[in-house]
């Protein structure tokens, strides 16, 4: 894939500019204070990095600047000129695009529909469906994306939805773009696309603000990194004056030893601990590698790995959403006693067993957005409910 930078020319030959100031801005939650006196400067032309642990305060920073949130104190400006933001169209108007984590794309729309979505072309009041289309495709062309304008964005991927999102921060000529871990839910195809749209935005002189804790993409993208701690502003310095280690001790207020220490295992000392699921043979896929591993009580059990290299059909198939092709698992109850464990019973069976799924996307598979917190805390418990019988009170929730 290539991307045009045609339009580059001048703003990439340009010296960089102020292009946003952020100056002593401060938020709170209730009683959580999420910024304090938080300054910093992002210039055009650049790829200026947000980072720091969770909680640092990085997404509260960047939703100042996409209109989700107003600072309590201090001011933002742009071009310096007071930003007043009430709101993320406010934002989207004064040439801020935002990719969030959760992206905003309409699934039952087209690709085009997404990107014209409030600017659409009419005439007499009638839309002009192959205008919208045409523009859309040109706006796609500018930036190289190969998507059928028409095709819902429901059937793309999450880096294809993603790449929608900044196309439409393109047709409106933003000159600011935010991208809020945006490489988390995308595999290394789709990490090297994004990458080489950004660089590709740089040279177009926009201003990218990228939100990240993933050191190698820090130091593989960014000419500027800020680091955030509890709301505060540690630094902001040129990456090339950094260094791994540099920049994890600004993160975390202290040197690191190792990434990695080691851990106590669980259990008395010098015996592992109890079995809780012994996966002995577990192929997901038809034609799909076989996984073996064992899952033993009190352990967290990390599955490393680039995106679509299998690790989530393998959790969705041990708890049973994912009908596997064959397995031979068992399961050890706490007395010790070991019984057959299949995941192709089904989830019901398989929640019976205590085993639950934590999906990676919580709006789609994980909860019911329109009821109420209570009601989807026991929805799990309805199932076993007679017509006669009532569910449990929010009271037992607390």
């Amino acid at each position: 894939m290539s991307f045009d930078v045609s339009r580059a020319g001048a703003a990439a030959s340009d010296r960089p500019r102020e292009l946003i100031a952020i100056r002593a801005v401060c938020k709170s939650f209730g009683h959580t204070r999420a910024l304090h006196q938080v300054s910093l400067v992002g210039r055009s032309g650049t790829v200026h990095a947000i980072t720091g642990e969770n909680g640092a305060g990085k997404s509260t920073l960047m939703k100042l600047l996409a209109g989700v949130d107003a600072p309590d104190a201090g001011e933002l400006l742009m071009d310096g000129r007071p930003l007043r933001l009430h709101s993320p169209a406010a934002a989207r108007s004064a040439g801020i695009s935002t990719v969030f984590q959760e992206l905003t794309v309409l699934p039952n729309l087209t690709v085009a529909e997404n990107l014209m979505l409030g600017r659409e072309p009419t005439r007499l009041g009638w839309l002009q469906r192959g205008r919208m289309l045409a523009e859309a495709q040109a706006v796609l062309a500018r930036i190289g994306i190969t998507l059928d304008p028409q095709r819902a964005c429901g059937s793309l991927s999450i880096g294809e939805q993603q790449l929608v999102e900044i196309a439409k921060g393109v047709s409106t000529d933003a000159s600011v773009f935010i991208f809020d871990e945006p490489t988390a839910p995308l595999n290394r195809a789709e990490v090297n696309q994004l990458e080489a749209l950004i660089q590709a935005l740089k040279a177009q002189g926009k201003l990218v603000f990228y939100i990240s804790h993933r050191l190698d993409e820090i130091f593989r993208l960014c000419d500027t990194v800020t680091v955030l701690k509890d709301g505060q502003h540690v630094a902001t310095e040129p990456i090339a004056a950094l260094t791994p280690d540099r920049l994890i001790t600004l993160m975390v207020g202290r040197s690191l030893q190792a990434l990695f220490p080691p851990r106590a295992v669980p259990g008395p000392a010098g015996t592992a601990a109890p079995l809780a699921l012994d996966v002995r043979s577990l192929t997901p896929l038809a034609g799909g590698a076989r996984a073996r591993l064992q899952l033993r009580r009190g352990e967290i059990v990390g599955m490393g790995g680039l995106e679509g290299q299998g690790q989530r059909e393998i959790v969705r198939a041990l708890a049973g959403v994912l009908r596997p092709h064959d397995s031979d698992i068992q399961r050890s109850g706490r007395d010790g006693k070991r019984e057959a464990f299949d995941p192709r019973d089904g989830v019901v069976r398989i929640v019976q067993q205590g085993v639950g799924l934590i999906p990676e996307d919580r709006k789609l598979e994980g909860l019911y957005l329109e009821l109420p917190i209570a009601d989807n805390v026991w929805l799990g418990a309805l199932r076993g409910l007679g017509l006669m019988r009532a569910a449990p009170r929010e009271g037992r929730l607390v």
